[in-house]
């Protein structure tokens, strides 16, 4: 080698991947190897590969169905203005609950009010006028009898004394709709709930051309998810509540107290694969949509803390009626080919089967139910299906084992780069 031609410096990288090695080598050799002992044998025998193996769960799940469905509100109001005039006042904050029959809104009640007391004032001279006439036709009636005045004169009192109630009775109908006409300047909400924003400002004129939309509120606790089912969802669970003795009528006051009852969950966007909110159906149609072959069902849910709006898009899940006895396995360890879906079972001398299985409803919890094809007390290969192979041996570990395994090994790995390390600043 000349002076030119240097050795190039390994970098500190080049040297923990060089010290790395020969450890991990030593680890797959540790775990694929073992050395016979005894007879004399020098010859390494292969050992079965380790596979995460466990017993499939056995639990109540409910079966449920996913659906998408939208909120709205249980009442909804429009707040127009019914009567002409300056709008002169807003009596509420924007987003406050409202209480029923709270004044939100005044409407210029001084011209109002002067056509209620002047209908008032009508009302009280047709009564004096009323009265008058009636005594007037009582004297004629006396004089009729003594041929003082004549019939002619008793049919005009009588005229005058039916015109006079009528005009009374004019007058207080006009007096109810002064009265009226007066009470619509005070925009009160019908319902309670939470009002919106003003849509017009005060000191604009408001009602005269049309009845001016001047806010809405929206009764939100509790409040509405619509969603359609097909039919035959719709149908199974009818039929399930007649099994388990659920009434049809479903839109009563007394139904949440009753058990069983038919639950839903539901979810929004921001709630990831969470389904936080927990109400249950207050109706079904009587209608299947022939152009989807879904019937409308509504769901109805507290919404004590108003988390949820009209008009959101959610995630709705049909829960069924009553928990059933379900056998559960992981999803992960579920293999698919040709032939469906199956899982590797250990069979006697730890052999492994392929298993065809039919599967139910995945879990939230990352398992998936076994409709079939599986047995309680059978074993099953729960990680690690790349190592298995049907028709061959492996070694079955349990998870704590496998677990104690792994941090052997990384302690050991981590004591011997610890050892090498001086090495390395040689």
């Amino acid at each position: 080698m000349t002076g030119s031609q240097r050795e190039p410096r390994m970098s500190d990288n080049g040297r923990r991947l060089a010290a790395f090695r020969p450890h991990v080598l030593n680890v797959l050799l540790f775990t694929t190897v073992s050395i016979a002992a005894g007879c004399g044998g020098d010859e390494p025998v292969l050992q079965p590969p380790e596979v995460t193996v466990s017993r499939p769960l056995v639990r109540a799940v409910r079966p449920f169905v996913d659906f998408t469905g939208t909120t709205r509100a249980v009442e909804s109001v429009e707040i127009r203005a019914r009567v002409g005039g300056v709008l002169e006042q807003q009596i509420f904050t924007p987003a406050d609950i409202v209480d029923e029959g709270q004044v939100l809104f005044v409407i210029e009640p001084e011209q109002y009010q002067a056509a209620r007391d002047e209908a008032l004032a009508a009302l009280r001279s047709a009564v004096a006028d009323s009265a008058l006439k009636e005594s007037n036709l009582e004297r004629v009636q006396i004089a009729i009898e003594t041929n003082a005045v004549s019939r002619q004169d008793l049919d005009r009192a009588q005229a005058e004394r039916d015109a006079a109630v009528a005009a009374v009775l004019g007058a207080r109908a006009r007096l109810v709709r002064a009265q009226l006409d007066y009470d619509y300047t005070r925009v009160r909400s019908p319902i309670e709930g939470q009002v919106g924003r003003r849509l017009v400002d005060p000191g604009n004129l408001v009602g005269y051309r049309d009845q001016t939309l001047l806010t809405t509120v929206n009764r939100l606790r509790p409040i509405h998810v619509y969603f359609s089912a097909p039919e035959w969802v719709v149908l199974a669970l009818i039929r399930r509540m007649e099994e388990e003795g659920v009434s049809r009528d479903l839109d009563d006051s007394t139904a949440s107290a009753r058990e069983p009852t038919v639950s839903v969950l539901v979810g929004t966007s921001a709630d990831g694969d969470t389904f936080p909110f927990v109400g249950r159906i207050d109706f079904i149609g009587n209608t299947v949509d022939p152009a989807t072959g879904t019937i409308e069902l509504r769901a109805v849910f507290q919404n004590d803390d108003l988390q949820l709006f009209p008009g959101l898009f959610v995630r709705v899940r049909l829960l069924s009626i009553k928990a059933e006895d379900a056998l559960l396995v992981r999803e992960a360890a579920i293999g698919s080919d040709l032939g469906g879906k199956y899982v590797f079972v250990l069979g006697e001398g730890n052999i492994v089967d392929r298993r065809y299985v039919e599967l139910g409803q995945p879990q939230p919890d990352g398992t998936v139910v076994v409709e079939s094809g599986l047995e309680a007390d059978e074993t099953y290969v729960s990680n690690g299906l790349l190592r298995a192979r049907p028709g061959m041996p492996v070694t079955p570990r349990t998870e704590e084992e496998m677990a104690a395994s792994q941090a052997a090994v990384s302690a050991r790995f981590m004591a011997d780069s610890s050892a090498a390390a001086p090495g390395e600043e040689e």
